[in-house]
């Protein structure tokens, strides 16, 4: 692995019995860079994900994260990688009878010997970043908007100050203008904090806004990989339906032109 490449995946096959996921997947991830993971629905985005950050094994080829082998390191070391992680979940995922601050605070009460008054500290400072005022913090998820539980989720995967981050459908189940104002922050987070992530979607929007590069998954395997405004070019069937499209043309019309 290269100092530059936070994931490396090579020659990666995923089997469930008979049934293959994954046929020879290369791919890399480069610090700092934000990988839209596109395909659909049943094509092993999510699959790809859990053996990137060793929550699955691959059933042939290796997976490295932070330069590490993941197929050949003891379980305290993979624990201290994922620590260097974040997750957003699809929906959220905040405990429901939990607060807020509660959410937000857990990993730093489950992971790090911290102060409860630091913990308190860095529970709204992430709050701030992610545009939540302090009175948000006492609110249960189901008295936030889908909006708020998006950020609040985001907050508390950005609670140990993660290098690497991973985003599952962020913009699902958002109005247009949440969305917007949610990959607006992702943006300015990005900015501050220098962080690389792999984001699975199907949001053209997010693809064209947020994402540095994407890798489009279909039969198996990476049939493109590259910037968003390379993806028209590329002749795979699935990328020229996705983005040649209706709606593709409508968000990557100009780019294709």
């Amino acid at each position: 692995m290269t100092s530059d490449n936070i994931i490396e995946m090579e020659h990666v096959f995923t089997r469930f019995g008979r049934n293959v996921v994954h046929e020879d997947i290369t791919l890399s991830v480069a610090r700092g860079e934000i990988l839209g993971l596109v395909g659909g629905s049943g094509s092993g985005k999510t699959t790809l994900v859990r053996e990137m950050i060793g929550l699955d094994q691959p059933s042939a080829g290796r997976v490295r994260l932070f330069g590490e082998p993941l197929d050949k390191i003891e379980a305290e070391t993979l624990a201290t990688l994922r620590n260097r992680c974040g997750v957003l979940f699809q929906g959220g995922a905040l405990f429901s009878a939990f607060t807020v601050f509660e959410n937000v605070a857990f990993p730093l009460q489950e992971y790090r010997a911290i102060e409860p008054t630091l913990i308190r500290d860095l529970v709204y400072m992430k709050l701030a970043q992610v545009g939540l005022g302090p009175e948000v913090a006492a609110y249960l998820p189901a008295e936030l908007s889908g909006g708020m539980v998006k950020r609040a989720a985001l907050a508390r995967a950005l609670a140990l100050e993660p290098e690497l981050l991973f985003l599952d459908e962020p913009t699902s189940g958002l109005d247009p203008v949440a969305a917007q104002t949610f990959v607006h922050h992702l943006q300015d987070l990005h900015k501050e904090l220098q962080f690389t992530a792999v984001v699975i979607t199907h949001d053209l929007d997010l693809m064209r806004d947020l994402c540095t590069s994407l890798a489009i998954l279909a039969d198996r395997r990476i049939v493109a990989r590259g910037a968003p405004t390379e993806m028209a070019l590329n002749p795979h069937p699935f990328v020229q339906a996705m983005f040649l499209g209706e709606r593709g043309q409508r968000v990557f019309g100009a780019m294709a032109s």
